[in-house]
């Protein structure tokens, strides 16, 4: 029978050709601590206890998939935004640090804010809207996504934490008529911007495995999601009302331009924690 400590180095050691160091550590702390049910202090205060035969097989399971670069998240059916745990599989994007950085922007903008009306567009996972439904005084949250298979996460991952969010299933190029124009405080949105030819750079676990339909916009048109966003929420947004976009890092100055255009009185460009371009932030 293997120790916590065997099964750490036996994870690190099968997966580091898909997942180089230090990836391949952090993968294996997260497989103990999912497959354990235990946190890393509790991990690393007993490396030499003993696991057992079903954990170990669980663990085999998990380096299996690895070995195939399958993302961790969904290996674990588990993604950790802004202190949730979210299920994801292979329906939803994972989420990422720097849509955490957009949600945190809009809760330190509103943390004194009553009754706010919010939408997310392009919801995935629910990843936003359920976090700012966790930390902002809402009186109604929406989220929407034209993917019956994300929602259907979503829905998930809303009645785990008991959170009322109000789902909506249709193409964001369509009018949305479900919500009144110039009723909401604010609008976030996380839409696909990775232009077909940056595939090339991207790694295989994420290529083959994530979602295209959230991830990819074509080459000639970079923009279409943030202009028809623009468009919607200028009349979905109350006088003063925020809206929020994650961004392609190339364009900043695009996306500030497009919302300036749809009539939002100021656009800013926010970078991330790498100083890149990430954030548009408009006011209606």
């Amino acid at each position: 029978m293997a120790t916590v400590q065997e099964m750490r180095e036996r994870i690190r050691q099968s997966i580091n050709t898909a997942y180089p160091e230090p990836e391949a550590g952090s993968i294996a702390q997260l497989v103990l601590e999912a497959v354990l049910q235990q946190n890393r202090i509790d991990l690393t205060l007993n490396t030499n206890k003993d696991v057992t035969a079903a954990q170990e097989q669980q663990v085999l399971k998990a380096i299996s998939r690895l070995q195939k670069h399958e993302p961790v998240q969904y290996v674990l059916g588990l993604a950790h935004f802004y202190d949730l745990e979210l299920y994801v599989d292979e329906r939803v994007l994972i989420p990422r640090p720097e849509t955490e950085e957009l949600v945190h922007l809009v809760i330190k903008e509103h943390k004194h804010a009553q009754n706010l009306r919010i939408l997310d567009i392009c919801t995935g996972s629910g990843c936003i809207p359920l976090a700012l439904a966790a930390n902002l005084h809402t009186s109604e949250v929406y989220g929407l996504e034209i993917s019956e298979g994300a929602l259907e996460v979503a829905k998930i991952n809303a009645a785990k934490y008991k959170l009322p969010v109000t789902w909506l299933q249709q193409d964001v190029f369509e009018p949305i008529e479900s919500i009144n124009p110039g009723s909401l405080d604010i609008i976030t949105s996380n839409p696909p911007y990775v232009l077909e030819e940056e595939k090339q750079l991207m790694r295989e676990n994420v290529l083959d495995f994530e979602p295209h339909l959230a991830l990819f916009v074509p080459d000639t048109e970079p923009l279409k999601y943030y202009t028809r966003i623009a468009k919607a929420g200028f009349g979905l947004l109350r006088a003063g009302g925020k809206l929020y976009f994650e961004i392609n890092e190339r364009y900043g100055d695009a996306v500030r331009t497009a919302l300036l255009q749809a009539g939002f009185a100021e656009a800013v460009i926010i970078q991330d924690m790498f100083d890149k371009e990430r954030i548009v932030r408009a006011v209606k």
